[in-house]
């Protein structure tokens, strides 16, 4: 049996250590994938909606819509907050119905 020595020793060390690091990131980033997956089939269930990417686009964009819409009329805009917040339910109502 032949004696490895301390190099090869010390590239075992460092390589387990780079795997160690490499599969916790992994399990990391693969449970947060996961996580956001079983967040958008929930919300995209519960609205009645499909899960695509143009569906979740359009569901912040009508978000925004009335959220602005709302900041509006706290600033006394009455006009823009009604334009902003028929807009934000016009895009909204399209999406879920």
């Amino acid at each position: 049996m032949q004696d490895d020595g301390f190099f090869n020793w010390l590239g075992e060390a460092i390589g387990d250590a780079i795997r160690t690091l490499v599969e916790f990131l992994g399990n990391i980033f693969g449970g947060l994938y996961w996580a956001v997956d079983d967040f958008v089939d929930g919300l995209s269930d519960s609205l009645g909606i499909s899960g695509s990417l143009f569906s979740l686009i359009v569901l912040i964009v009508g978000l925004i819509m009335l959220y602005k819409g709302l900041r509006a009329f706290l600033r006394g805009a009455v006009l823009g907050g009604v334009c902003w917040v028929l807009l934000g339910l016009l895009a909204l109502s399209w999406l879920i119905a």
